[in-house]
């Protein structure tokens, strides 16, 4: 029995994968943007994690925010190349939004099936293929959570301020 080993398997984009990958899935794998984390205790930092090993994808994914715009955002993804993919491309989408904007961003945004948001050229979006929207729905759900991460420890440090205020006067 003869067993061939290749230097370059490819993977996730090997002969069928080429098929169905956008040039922009295959670009935000193989040179993934803003890979890395955050102090997650820093303030101006909001922080989530979302899936399940089980299930073959996890993201954690950070934005940093200031004066209710995102500055920056990164994440650390285990999972399949289109996680990957959807993961970096929406730190990049989200960079320069307000909280609001931001939160408005939809997996269809990210995947490009029925694009809904006028800003984004359809050239820019991933182009997922049916079978990997999941991925893009993981990144949606991801964004939300680290804005709502982040909102809440803006409520709490508020409201431990409050009491200091109060001795103040």
């Amino acid at each position: 029995m003869n067993v061939i080993i290749s230097r370059n398997i490819g993977w996730p984009f090997s002969a069928l994968g080429r098929r169905f990958y956008s040039p922009q899935v295959k670009d935000h794998f193989y040179k993934p943007r803003n890979v890395g984390s955050f102090d997650k205790n820093d303030p101006t930092v909001g922080t989530a994690v979302v899936g399940k090993a089980a299930c073959g994808d996890v993201i954690k994914f950070q934005v940093k925010v200031e004066n209710g715009i995102i500055k920056d955002a990164c994440f650390k993804t285990f999972g399949c190349g289109s996680a990957i993919a959807s993961s970096s491309y929406v730190t990049e989408l989200i960079k320069g939004k307000t909280l609001e904007e931001a939160s408005a961003i939809k997996n269809t945004d990210i995947s490009g099936k029925f694009c809904r948001a006028s800003h984004i050229k359809r050239a820019e979006v991933l182009s997922l293929p049916p079978v990997k929207v999941h991925c893009s729905l993981l990144a949606e759900d991801a964004v939300k959570l680290a804005l709502k991460n982040y909102q809440g420890k803006q409520q709490k440090s508020a409201k431990e301020a409050e009491p200091a205020d109060e001795q103040q006067q």
